[in-house]
């Protein structure tokens, strides 16, 4: 079988290309396992890369055995941007997952949140930094495998108010171009009681960097490289409830 394979980030740029397309003849089902074997034999200087990387299959993790069929959506997804280590009615009427190329709104994403019953509002705010250990960042450039973006958005919220009784959680994200000083992320949450409130946006920021396939790439006076997960070997398919998931 003939199968285009999406690649993003720096693997894209190893790769050539946002698109790869392999052909499968072996008699062998094909799994992610022997997919990542195969690209690493046709683009060995993208092997240590595909080693850290999962594959995605119709807009969901796999493991390494899973089966992969003709006319599956096929990912390969390196690790999540990372940092430094330091619903119910309402979701049904808005959406409380968004990806967009706009200034994005601390306020209107707040307002999502909002609720009567509900005494506990945060808004975690990521802007860009111009200085990072002695280096001067001149911008940053935010990538998406854009249709699994918002379905991990949209888990991580189900995940929240499920942990939390009834917590709601609304995920901004910007790509493209986002300057120094501006936002890149807006995460807004609200809960009957503060303590939920506070342990839930930090759970959904975490979570983001842990499952959500956006990638970014920090540009200097002198150069540019990808930002991959920085906080030890990255598995989008633990259980965020141990204690290393996240």
């Amino acid at each position: 079988m003939k199968l285009d394979i999406h690649v993003f980030a720096g693997l894209a740029e190893q790769f050539g290309g946002a698109i790869v397309q392999i052909e499968w003849e072996a008699s062998t089902a094909l799994t992610p396992r022997l997919l990542k074997q195969q690209l690493s034999r046709q683009y060995p200087q993208a092997a240590s890369a595909l080693e850290q990387a999962f594959v995605a299959i119709n807009q969901s993790y796999a493991d390494d055995d899973s089966v992969i069929q003709p006319g599956d959506e096929v990912a390969i997804i390196p690790p999540v941007s990372g940092g430094q280590p330091d619903m119910a009615e309402l979701a049904d009427t808005v959406e409380m997952a968004v990806i967009t190329h706009a200034p994005i709104s601390v306020e209107a994403v707040t307002a999502k949140v909002i609720h009567p019953n509900h005494g506990a509002a945060l808004s975690f705010i990521g802007t860009t930094r111009e200085w990072t250990h002695g280096q001067r960042t001149v911008l940053l450039e935010y990538e998406a495998y854009e249709p699994m973006a918002i379905k991990m958005m949209r888990q991580i919220s189900e995940e929240i108010h499920a942990r939390w009784d009834g917590t709601l959680c609304a995920i901004t994200h910007r790509l493209g171009q986002v300057d120094i000083g501006e936002i890149s992320v807006v995460i807004a949450v609200s809960a009957p009681h503060r303590d939920a409130a506070y342990e839930a946006s930090r759970y959904a920021i975490e979570r983001l960097k842990q499952i959500v396939p956006i990638w970014k790439k920090e540009v200097w006076e002198d150069g540019s490289t990808w930002k991959g997960h920085q906080q030890g070997p990255w598995n989008p398919l633990l259980d965020p409830a141990q204690p290393d998931a996240m």
